[in-house]
């Protein structure tokens, strides 16, 4: 079953089927709409050929209020074509918008290790909008158009047969033109969101990253990237555009060719009295409500077409495996007591590019666990398969003798408090950055955790304490700042394992002195693992890590390490030197 044909099952499924009773609304509504369209036509005869020639004045107030009743039930039943599919097609995005971005923040890490935000952001904001013409008054537009054109050209055989073959021919031509081109066109509208969501991810790169940009000057080559980016959208918009036109004016010829066509042979027929002026004018008025569907059929099918190509995209994303696959994830934590083990364990982000080799140790619950080594040695890859960011390729990762692959993620992580070196903090105040692990937290257990982080050091000499706005990541705080909100942060989730990836390292003196006191806090009782670069920070761990290529070569605390001698003691003897 091809592309198409699967995508759309499962649209209809996912979209259409539960709604059927709005849309079914909707049909009657458009039906009727179609039938009222009809009744101007219809009575064009009566009044050229009977009631003028007859000069029956009775018979033309009859005819008005027909038509005007005509009229009002089109006006009505617009408005609540609008009012019902319409309103249903908006709330049916803010839905599915809500439910994407549910989906992605299920999928693992590594997905948005391998993709740009901005372009994830355009796949949750833009590709669903396209739903509206499946749902709204697009589809049901369609298949009354349908209907419309069908009575219509019932009654023109009525009409005058022959007239109607002449005029059948240009429109199947032009069909088979209009299907031709949107089997062409689905794919550039395919290609257009990812071109769409390439550049706006761009885009979100640089804004969030103008101080670099401006600090190397790079404005200009920014502006180059952007452009550049720009102009492949604009190529593809020309593409379609391109195939939009030979529809359109492909549609204006046929159906003009088939209008001279009428012109002539109904001149010929009213010639020979075989035709009314009546019929003639009934004839024309009909011809258009059978072709007016026709074409605005074309531009409705474009519509649904760049609908299923967006929404080809958001089956892609929702058919993704989740990060905590119920069918795998079985095991539900309650408490825990925090003994972690790795055994054996081996990774690799690519295939055949082995990062961590057979690494194999122990973190007691309430331990500290310290990982030092060259940048790039593993440190990170070993706190994130701790904190079940990423799986083991081999060898297991256990807590409490359970294997983490079996763990239910979400109840693992409610026990996991992390800090990063370059945390997040959200756009709004500092009281609500500490309380996003916990937003029911009380009064005193937040001033617990920020007098712990030693937060209040320097909110008591903000005009609005807790309550000064941080900007976008905190950018209006220091780093030594931020990283101390983000240690309140965890102390107040109280978890049970804590991961410290460079907590330290972007504080000052002073500031350092704060946090360790802090951090001293944080880990008691804890099973903690800490990366960190400045080994003064770590020398009452419990156990030292030192990794280099993806192999543990040494481990033990820091006298033990520094009496060996080896890599530990030649790092800490370059760091002393500084």
């Amino acid at each position: 079953m091809n592309r198409e044909k699967v995508s759309f099952k499962w649209a209809f499924k996912e979209f259409i089927w539960p709604r059927k009773k709005i849309i079914s609304i909707g049909l009657i509504l458009i039906v009727l709409k179609s039938l009222a369209g009809l009744v101007i036509p219809l009575q064009t005869k009566k009044l050229i050929d009977d009631i003028v020639p007859n000069e029956n004045l009775s018979g033309l107030y009859t005819l008005i209020l027909i038509v005007v009743v005509a009229l009002l039930i089109q006006a009505i039943t617009s408005f609540s074509l609008t009012r019902l599919l319409s309103v249903e097609a908006q709330h049916l995005i803010s839905l599915l918008r809500a439910k994407v971005q549910r989906k992605l923040l299920k999928l693992p890490i590594n997905f948005f290790d391998n993709n740009k935000s901005g372009a994830l952001v355009s796949r949750v904001m833009t590709d669903v909008e396209g739903v509206r013409n499946l749902v709204g008054t697009g589809l049901v537009q369609l298949i009354g158009g349908s209907i419309t054109a069908v009575i219509s050209f019932i009654w023109l055989l009525k009409i005058n047969a022959t007239m109607t073959l002449v005029v059948l021919v240009p429109v199947l031509i032009f069909a088979v033109v209009m299907m031709k081109a949107f089997a062409v066109i689905r794919p550039i509208f395919k290609a257009r969101g990812k071109i769409n969501a390439e550049v706006t991810g761009r885009l979100t790169e640089t804004l969030n990253g103008v101080r670099v940009i401006k600090g190397f000057n790079a404005e200009e080559q920014e502006n180059k990237t952007f452009e550049k980016g720009v102009e492949q959208l604009f190529l593809n918009v020309k593409k379609s555009l391109t195939a939009t036109a030979i529809i359109t004016s492909s549609s204006t010829f046929l159906i003009g060719l088939a209008s001279a066509g009428i012109m002539g042979i109904g001149g010929y027929y009213m010639m020979n009295q075989s035709m009314t002026l009546g019929e003639f004018v009934q004839f024309t008025l009909l011809l258009g409500f059978m072709v007016a569907p026709i074409v605005q059929m074309s531009n409705i099918g474009s519509q649904l077409t760049e609908a299923m190509a967006g929404l080809d995209r958001t089956q892609e994303l929702m058919d993704m495996t989740e990060e905590d696959n119920p069918e795998n994830r079985t095991v539900v934590l309650d408490n825990i007591k925090g003994d972690i083990v790795f055994d054996n364990v081996s990774f690799s982000y690519e295939e055949s590019k082995e990062v961590l080799h057979n690494i194999s140790f122990e973190a007691p619950s309430g331990s500290v666990t310290a990982l030092v080594g060259s940048s790039g040695s593993g440190k990170s890859t070993i706190a994130g398969l701790a904190a079940t960011f990423l799986n083991p390729t081999e060898g297991k990762v256990s807590l409490d003798g359970i294997d983490l692959d079996k763990v239910n993620l979400s109840s693992f992580r409610t026990h996991l408090g992390v800090v990063l070196q370059d945390d997040f903090l959200y756009e709004g105040t500092i009281r609500e950055n500490i309380l996003f692990p916990r937003p029911n937290a009380t009064e005193k257990e937040l001033l617990a955790a920020v007098d712990g982080a030693y937060v209040n050091e320097f909110t008591d000499r903000f005009e609005e304490g807790l309550e000064t706005v941080i900007g976008e990541r905190g950018v209006k705080l220091s780093g030594g700042q931020r990283q101390r909100i983000s240690i309140a942060r965890a102390l107040l989730a109280n978890p049970k394992i804590i991961i410290l990836d460079e907590a330290t390292s972007n504080l000052d003196t002073q500031s350092e002195s704060y946090i360790q006191k802090s951090l001293g806090i944080l880990m008691k009782d804890r099973t903690t693992f800490v990366i960190a670069h400045r080994l003064s920070t770590i020398q009452k761990a419990d156990q030292i890590l030192v990794i280099e290529e993806g192999n543990i070569v040494e481990r033990g605390k820091h006298d033990e390490l520094i009496a060996k001698k080896g890599r530990y003691h030649e790092l800490y003897t370059y760091q002393s030197r500084m």
